[in-house]
């Protein structure tokens, strides 16, 4: 059996084709140009779909559906797209355009929709470090922060669509301000954006940190990368920011695993890469924190990358 699935991102479109176990046999990649019509974007889409159709000679009645990633608040049920922040689109009915465009090009296939983030979760539940495991949480840690939960092999994603933002729960009272205009979320302290904002503060007051010769004293250089790099390099500036990164990262996960007591919990986005150099201090942060001091959840790092969120759109219709 072949699967199709779509990740829509802000930059780029991507299509492919997946067998059974969520191994991507082929895919396609087009611009988004969020400057165009909404449906000029799902015409490209259309069209993607059409020529791995071809390509692989499928019977179009041997296809389950169309799986379909999207950003923003996705109401898989109805097939509505709420509100996307990437790709500026606002209650539009997704499903009810794709079948009739469907129907158009006699290709009379049923689609199905999710949250990006969902699919990634997904997609690592299917094909990669969730392997095995039927109940999982997934946090990016990027530019902002974002999540998917997966119960009993299916995604969660709340009574009303929009669910699983888990970068915005509140884990400082009146903290930073969030890009979605509350104070305190996780976002605010667990973002890349985060600790390159504060690391940036940290490198003006202290001239000799390391922070600012890694930068090479230009401050727009600032990367993650960078704070850990001076940390290994044991820079106390540096090693600061990391420890209280970690401790804020701490107490998101703590919350999740209070609440959800997932069986694995993935991190993904940049960050992520500094692997154990996070998971190992995170791990002893978080058990002093969950209930009763009993983590049985695993911690540890998601493992497809960019290609997770298009498998998880795949395996939509499976």
């Amino acid at each position: 059996m072949k699967y199709i699935g779509v990740d829509l991102g802000g930059t780029n479109i991507v299509v492919g084709i997946t067998d059974s176990e969520g191994n991507i046999l082929k895919c396609y990649t087009r611009p988004t140009i969020t400057t165009r019509k909404t449906e000029e974007i799902f015409d490209d889409i259309i069209d993607m779909c059409q020529i791995l159709i071809e390509e692989f000679n499928l019977d179009t009645s041997s296809l389950k559906g169309i799986g379909m990633g999207i950003p923003g608040e996705v109401d898989g049920k109805k097939g509505i797209i709420n509100y996307s922040n990437n790709i500026p689109m606002k209650d539009f009915n997704v499903g009810s355009y794709m079948q009739n465009l469907c129907k158009k090009v006699n290709m009379d296939i049923p689609f199905f929709f999710a949250n990006d983030a969902d699919c990634a979760a997904l997609g690592e539940l299917v094909a990669g470090a969730g392997k095995g495991h039927s109940d999982l949480i997934i946090l990016t840690l990027g530019t902002g922060v974002g999540g998917g939960i997966i119960i009993n092999n299916k995604i969660y994603s709340g009574f009303y669509a929009g669910g699983a933002e888990l970068g915005h729960q509140t884990i400082v009272h009146n903290g930073e301000l969030c890009t979605c205009g509350n104070k305190g979320c996780l976002e605010a302290y667990a973002s890349a954006t985060a600790l390159i904002r504060d690391a940036k503060k940290a490198a003006i007051e202290n001239p000799s940190s390391l922070l600012n010769t890694l930068s090479e004293n230009n401050l727009d250089n600032m990367t993650a990368k960078i704070v850990f790099d001076a940390k290994d390099q044991k820079d106390s500036v540096a090693t600061k920011l990391v420890e209280d990164y970690i401790e804020y990262l701490a107490v998101g996960v703590a919350n999740l695993v209070n609440i959800f007591k997932p069986e694995i919990l993935l991190l993904s986005g940049g960050i992520s890469k500094q692997e154990e150099k996070l998971t190992k201090p995170l791990k002893e942060k978080v058990i002093t924190k969950v209930f009763g001091n009993d983590l049985k959840t695993k911690i540890d790092i998601a493992t497809l990358g960019n290609d997770a969120g298009l498998i998880g759109a795949a395996m939509l219709s499976r």
